[in-house]
């Protein structure tokens, strides 16, 4: 019998996805979930599939890939989307459709699927992934443009045709479109789609309000070595279990929070809002690490490919020669960020309160307001008559 390998979650939106493959293409589904710290259901998940008649089950656990080799060098590249956008949800694409595409060879499987909605980037994010590693041999189902479904009323009454169990959100009614992952948590669909909607504080599932947050701020220290971070308070930690505890401070103290409306790739705007905690934090804590131990020139050529290289992971291009390219660039002076950066957390907001590194770029001699022969001052006229020459240039 042909065999599919879909990418499934085990809610709502595969398992309407899983029957509709048995039924459309008479096929033997094999359930594949890729563990990247969600919150996850492992029985809830073989039960679903199994109730849906699936015999082959797998569910990978990816969290130190994830963290290590996909969230860590996004990190280290500062990259954001749109200025706001920590790309939670882009950059967990790219390795589950490199696990899809290994298991269909290993599986004898002749396509992958997919429960990303023909509107979305996430379609083009799988696929551009499946066709790094098939080389177009493997081929692509994408349900949501191909099916007549269209629209979430259509798939509830499909799934209550079918005997699906239809999941319920904390107001009792069907739920948002959420992606979850170790590092974040994006909550789309329902009343958010009209901007002119608050979001209502029961969706967010990992950060508290601001306003709620604890009276007194929480003080983390993060040490990093070759541009990565390695332990939290002096704890040195796996780069999934460093996350987490950052996951859990940040969320404590309302930080990581963003609503956003954002221009997907594909032409149109979207509205999502987002929590990253950890992200956030660690967000700050590298850049405030590399204001200290890389040079100006190296600092201002990062910020200059941020935007590009941000841009490519939203669009899928996690695999491309240009990011690769581009991620070559940026750690090239990875070695000298090393040292330790303490940070407070504080109703929302992150305030750096010391740096400290052996790394030489910053010097405390020249910075110093005393008077030192390390600075000559007499250069800088000549510095401002030459620069002063350069405002009539084109």
């Amino acid at each position: 019998m042909k065999k599919i390998v879909l990418a499934y979650s085990g809610g709502l939106d595969t398992s309407i996805i899983l029957r509709w493959l048995q039924q459309n293409y008479k096929a033997e589904i094999i359930a594949y979930t890729s563990d990247i710290g969600q919150i996850i259901n492992r029985k809830k998940i073989i039960s679903n599939a199994k109730k849906l008649g699936v015999k082959k089950i797998i569910i990978e656990n990816l969290k130190h890939t994830f963290v290590k080799d996909y969230v860590f060098p996004m990190i280290r590249a500062h990259a954001v989307y749109e200025g706001n956008y920590l790309l939670g949800t882009s950059i967990a694409r790219p390795l589950i459709a490199k696990r899809q595409i290994a298991i269909a060879k290993k599986y004898g499987a002749y396509a992958v699927s997919h429960g990303a909605t023909g509107k979305g980037n996430d379609q083009v994010r799988f696929e551009l992934g499946y066709a790094f590693f098939s080389n177009k041999k493997i081929k692509v189902i994408a349900p949501w443009r191909e099916w007549k479904l269209q629209s979430r009323t259509d798939l509830i009454n499909y799934a209550k045709k079918n005997n699906i169990t239809i999941p319920k959100d904390k107001k009792g009614a069907p739920p948002f479109s959420i992606d979850d992952n170790i590092f974040h948590t994006s909550t789309e669909g329902k009343i958010l789609e009209n901007p002119k909607n608050s979001a209502p504080e029961f969706i967010f599932q990992r950060t508290i309000s601001p306003e709620k947050s604890p009276n007194k701020n929480t003080k983390v220290k993060i040490s990093f070595k070759n541009g990565d971070p390695i332990s939290v308070n002096n704890k040195k930690l796996s780069p999934e279990n460093l996350l987490k505890i950052l996951n859990i401070l940040g969320g404590k103290n309302g930080i990581g929070r963003v609503d956003l409306v954002e221009n997907r790739f594909i032409g149109i705007k979207s509205r999502g809002v987002y929590e990253t905690p950890g992200g956030t934090i660690l967000y700050a804590a590298h850049r405030a690490m590399e204001s200290v131990t890389l040079d100006k020139k190296t600092a201002h050529e990062k910020e200059r490919i941020m935007p590009i290289y941000s841009e490519l992971v939203y669009n899928g291009y996690w695999f491309s020669k240009k990011r690769i390219k581009l991620q070559k660039i940026i750690d090239k002076n990875r070695s000298r960020v090393a040292g330790e950066v303490t940070l407070s957390l504080y109703k929302g907001n992150i305030t750096i309160l010391s740096r400290s590194t052996k790394n030489k770029a910053y010097s405390m001699k020249k910075v110093s307001f005393e008077e030192n022969k390390t600075f000559n001052k007499s250069k800088i006229e000549k510095f401002i008559k030459f620069h002063s020459k350069q405002l009539n240039k084109a």
